[in-house]
């Protein structure tokens, strides 16, 4: 299965389809984009999704990012090849938080969870938003991708 999906929260959660739904389309739609990166094959990769509770999300960001808090997503890229496939790596998505943000930037649940699957997904495959240019690069995707998934623009109001 090239997006598995793992549910460890007790808070709503989507659907394990939608999550593997929106994490493809992120895929497929990279591995379109002609000589973008090395992520021509983006599609035929594999893709894990967590989706976790506060005290995991806060463990994983004080570990990997010295950040004693939890955090809406993180990304673990692999970019390791198995063979007749590519492992692009891991997506965290801490429940609760993400709750918690769609409530504060007045979104639907669904859209910011679709949002935060997309973005790990851009993350894995080597997109950045620590430059303004890089930003613009991947806002600009995200924007694309979750509008094809039927969501609006995520940074409205931002």
């Amino acid at each position: 299965m090239p997006v598995e999906v793992q549910i460890a929260s007790s808070a709503m959660t989507p659907s394990t389809s939608d999550i593997q739904h929106w994490a493809q389309q992120a895929l497929d739609q990279v591995a379109g984009l002609s000589g973008d990166r090395s992520a021509g094959d983006a599609g035929a990769g594999e893709v894990c999704v967590r989706v976790v509770d506060q005290a995991e999300s806060r463990e994983l960001n004080e570990r990997y990012r010295h950040k004693n808090n939890s955090t809406n997503v993180l990304s673990f890229p692999a970019e390791m090849d198995v063979p007749f496939t590519r492992v692009w790596g891991d997506i965290v998505v801490c429940a609760p938080v993400v709750h918690a943000e769609a409530a504060e930037q007045d979104k639907s649940p669904e859209a910011h969870f679709a949002h935060m699957i997309v973005h790990g997904v851009l993350h894995l495959l080597g997109y950045d938003h620590q430059s303004g240019t890089d930003a613009e690069k991947m806002e600009s995707l995200e924007k694309d991708i979750l509008g094809r998934l039927g969501f609006g623009d995520p940074y409205r109001g931002s």
